[in-house]
């Protein structure tokens, strides 16, 4: 077991390399650096850690084991395209470890500090299984959401902003009578009862946000369960947690306040979890508004060849059919003809902050001609082509032009603006919001359907 002071300084460094670690994500091109910061911070922390244990090491080495096992195996196994989902669920494991660090901390608070220190450290337990069991319920219905099994329209029930209300009054009236009994059976019954709220208040939150939404509610978890680790460090009086988890809260906080800005969306009711469409239908959501065009890949092709300036406008379909190798090549063959090609990325394109951002530069695509939509947004009326290649919602003038829309509002990118407008699609379905496109109508625009990858390699093919 090393000394306290050895231990203490362990956590400083640590703690110095995980916000070297943000600032190294905060750049595409520093990306790599920050996640080897990131991992030597997390070994140092968890080496400190484990050093600090007086008994039972055995089994905490055999816990670690088994959960890097598991790491490796979903590490391996996950496709980028789960991702988001697999945030989703990590995200519950920090609520569940809050939770069950504040129930034993409870069981031992008695016989672990004075009667003076009692009172702030039941509030540190409640407050703590509080935010855990909002983020763990909440983030179990996200991963729930992006995976499919459960419907990414929001759930809508009668006067459900007043319950929310009354979850949180009934909360804080528990808080007092926990801390009121402080001991025996009545303390237990308030935490459990408190507990059983937070679950389904997290579950409500989450379920009461529509799919065009999601990828802010990840964010906002982020957040969540970063406050859930600071309280569970609170509780175990660990100073890097406490750190640890108001890096993550404070950050996953920006970020959300980012991408409510990118999504006309109050930061107060994201807090809230009062986002989202109530589930009213828009008129433009289900019924096609007129007849497309179609263009096979050769007179895509064409069209590509003879356009002096081309914007793709990638999206989670091009995620899905891992498209973005042969959309490399295709800049790569375009740029080589001479012909000025850029990216355009909306801030929540696919399901997750930066993903169109990491496939990209997984494919080699080079980071200068990946732009944001802040970016490139007044670029698009001097554009020859602009190729949408599965995004849907983030691309949709709905949200510009229809008041009654769901995703009304929302800021996206404006590729109706440019000379033509090829989209790849598989069908005329609509996107994950649900939302019907007019894109898809306008008449300087055609349909490439299929598969994405086969059509952009068929496409290439014929470049």
């Amino acid at each position: 077991m090393l000394s306290h002071g050895i231990i203490q300084a362990a956590y400083v460094i640590a703690a110095l390399l995980f916000i070297f670690s943000l600032r190294g994500l905060s750049n595409q091109e520093s990306a790599k650096s920050g996640n080897i910061y990131g991992m030597i911070g997390m070994a140092i922390a968890l080496i400190a850690a484990v050093a600090s244990i007086k008994g039972g090491l055995h089994w905490i080495i055999i816990a670690m084991v088994i959960g890097a096992a598991i790491g490796l195996y979903l590490a391996k196994k996950v496709e980028m395209t789960q991702m988001p989902e697999l945030v989703a669920l990590l995200h519950s494991f920090v609520g569940m470890a809050a939770v069950l660090v504040g129930f034993n901390s409870f069981l031992d608070a008695h016989t672990m500090i004075t009667s003076n220190e009692l009172t702030v450290h039941l509030v540190e337990i409640f407050v703590g299984i509080f935010i855990g069991a909002v983020t763990f319920s909440g983030s179990v219905v996200a991963f729930g959401k992006l995976n499919g099994r459960i419907s990414s329209k929001p759930l809508s029930i009668p006067y459900k902003h007043y319950w929310n209300l009354a979850a949180i009054v009934v909360s804080v009236i528990l808080m007092f009578t926990f801390i009121g009994v402080k001991t025996g059976a009545g303390a237990l019954v308030s935490l459990l009862v408190m507990t059983i709220i937070a679950l389904v208040f997290g579950f409500h939150l989450v379920a009461s946000i529509g799919g065009a939404d999601m990828p802010v509610v990840i964010s906002m978890l982020n957040s969540y369960s970063g406050w859930a680790a600071a309280a569970a460090g609170f509780m175990l009086g660990n100073d890097l947690l406490i750190v640890t988890g108001a890096l993550v809260g404070s950050s996953g906080a920006i970020l959300s306040y980012i991408m409510c800005k990118a999504m006309n969306r109050s930061f107060i009711s994201v807090i809230a979890g009062g986002f989202g469409s109530d589930g009213s239908s828009s008129s433009s959501s289900e019924e096609e508004q007129g007849e497309y065009r179609e263009m096979q890949p050769a007179e895509v092709a064409q069209t590509l060849k003879e356009a002096r300036s081309v914007i793709i406008v990638p999206g989670y379909g091009m995620a899905v059919a891992q498209a973005q190798g042969a959309v490399s090549n295709i800049t790569e063959k375009l740029r080589g003809m001479g012909i000025e090609v850029r990216f355009g990325i909306h801030p929540v394109a696919g399901r997750l902050p930066g993903h169109m951002n990491v496939l990209l530069a997984e494919a080699k695509v080079p980071y200068d001609i990946v732009l944001e939509m802040d970016e490139i947004n007044d670029d698009f009326p001097d554009t020859d082509v602009v190729w949408v290649i599965g995004a849907n919602d983030t691309v949709n003038p709905a949200a510009e032009e229809d008041p009654n829309s769901p995703i009304a509002g929302m800021p996206v990118l404006e590729v109706w603006k440019a000379k033509t407008v090829i989209i790849s699609k598989r069908s005329m379905n609509t996107g994950y919001a649900g939302v019907q496109n007019p894109l898809f109508f306008k008449e300087n625009s055609y349909m490439l359907f299929g598969d994405a990858k086969d059509s952009v390699e068929k496409v290439l093919q014929n470049l």
